[in-house]
């Protein structure tokens, strides 16, 4: 345990985020109060005077760093910036360890690149800002600005205020994996109820089509759980649907994340294309049959190449995986194994997630467990994937963080030109309003001078079939004009 306190309200979250981004295994506790409480081995302090910020380190009651700067309580922003750097710069001190993105603990650090080079700033200027003010690692600020820039060519022709969005969520899978926190129930417990809920969904949709029905749909995007849980004719009709509920004349792209291997059939992948869809993920994780195991994956990697292949002869010209760096016990040459299996099969894009432990799954829960094992990421492993994408073809185009993530790094997605993820840069850089239906989804709608609110959907199942119409009712208050 570590327990900060800090005289001020109003900082906790900022604080927790970059602590916790230094001791990722370490529970941390911070309050606002004058006094210390708990029985610690280490803590710290955080006070925010009208002109002074002092922060400091005790190890066992034994000051061990210290650092202070100018402040001016005046101006809240200034004061959160400074605060985080204060106490980043006395992290470092007291660790010998510096973090990849500095200050940064948001979701979205591309964004802020994004923003910069829109308002003019320079390739150059933009890597500076973003080492100086937020004490982002050079090839942390470079990998940025590159991103940007692809963002930038792969929407343009979008029209972020006549355009938008629609997100489908099917919370079903074969099986829960550990790492999860995502809405998803598995299938063999929810079998009864997966009628139930489609007929909620396609009410949801039909009333979101005749709410956007003078907008253009620009992406779609089918996800989970695992949207190929659903049987072919379930799969149909979730697909006729849409078609009908929705315009989908001025479609840039169409994805149903098929994700599990386990639940790829040729009837479903049939299905599929007879709607037009050929963008589709098949999400391996690792190529490591005894990490699959342990993970909670009920497939082998020799599915996974199979359902690949038979993608691949059906004429899916779009076919993304996914993989996860830090799963329990792999190291670089487990990784380097999954690169090299992945390169064999040529996918059209790669995402490479760094591992979140997230709170609610399973690999938290029972987190010392799966400690031992070892939940090993480093600069050099990333390195390593992203030197087998750039082999492959495969450049970044897009960019996002989580909370707790392994060795405080990214995830990164690399495509062939041409092959970006436009609903994924659409999502990450909130461009764009969008609609998203069924349990768990959350709705964005991004007004024209930037400003952003949300609606969300319940995530359990029973609530949401139950729900339905205060679902439908959010989302029209949301979206009404």
């Amino acid at each position: 345990m570590i327990e900060v306190i800090v005289n001020r309200p109003g900082f906790e979250y900022d604080i927790h985020s970059l602590v916790k981004a230094f001791f990722p295994r370490e529970d941390v506790s911070v309050r606002v109060r004058e006094e210390f409480e708990e029985a610690a081995r280490l803590r710290m302090s955080v006070i925010l005077a009208e002109d002074l910020v002092t922060a400091k380190v005790l190890e066992d009651g034994t000051e061990k760093a210290q650092k202070s700067c100018r402040n001016d309580l005046n101006d809240r922003k200034e004061t959160k910036t400074r605060m985080k750097r204060l106490i980043y710069r006395l992290l470092v001190a007291y660790t010998g360890q510096t973090l990849p993105w500095g200050t940064l603990t948001g979701i979205r650090p591309v964004k802020i690149a994004m923003q910069l080079l829109e308002q003019g700033w320079s390739d150059t200027e933009t890597e500076a800002y973003m080492q100086d003010y937020y004490l982002a690692g050079r090839e942390k600020a470079a990998l940025s600005v590159r991103i940007a820039n692809r963002e930038r060519q792969v929407l343009k022709g979008i029209n972020y205020q006549d355009g938008y969005s629609l997100y489908v969520g099917i919370p079903f899978c074969p099986s829960t994996c550990l790492y999860c926190s995502f809405t998803s129930y598995p299938l063999s417990k929810w079998e009864k109820r997966v009628e139930e809920y489609l007929d909620a969904l396609f009410r949801e949709l039909e009333d979101a089509g005749e709410r956007f029905r003078h907008r253009k749909l620009n992406t779609v995007y089918i996800g989970g759980g695992t949207p190929t849980t659903l049987n072919p004719d379930q799969m149909e009709r979730l697909l006729d649907r849409i078609q009908a509920a929705f315009d989908v004349s001025h479609l840039r792209e169409f994805t149903v994340e098929a994700g599990r291997p386990d639940s790829i059939t040729q009837e479903k992948l049939q299905v599929l294309l007879d709607h037009g869809i050929d963008r589709i993920s098949i999400n391996p994780q690792t190529m490591k049959d005894e990490t699959l195991r342990i993970i909670g994956r009920h497939h082998t990697v020799e599915q996974t190449k199979e359902a690949f292949a038979l993608a691949e002869e059906m004429g899916f010209s779009h076919i993304n995986m996914d993989l996860i760096i830090g799963l329990p016990g792999e190291g670089y040459e487990d990784v380097e194994h999954t690169m090299q299996e992945i390169a064999a099969l040529g996918p059209d894009s790669v995402t490479i997630h760094s591992l979140a432990i997230k709170r609610a799954a399973r690999l938290n829960l029972f987190k010392e467990k799966y400690a031992e094992m070892g939940l090993e990421n480093n600069m050099q492993i990333m390195d390593m994937t992203a030197g087998y994408c750039e082999k492959m073809g495969l450049e970044p185009y897009y960019l996002y963080r989580q909370k707790n993530m392994a060795g405080n790094f990214e995830n990164v997605g690399y495509a062939k030109a041409g092959r970006a993820g436009v609903y994924n840069i659409l999502m990450m850089e909130e461009k764009q309003t969008i609609v998203a239906c069924g349990a768990g989804s959350v709705s964005k709608r991004v007004y024209p001078d930037g400003r952003i609110e949300r609606c969300e959907n319940v995530k359990d199942v029973a609530s949401f079939i139950e729900r339905i119409d205060e679902m439908i009712e959010r989302k029209r208050k949301l979206l009404e004009d």
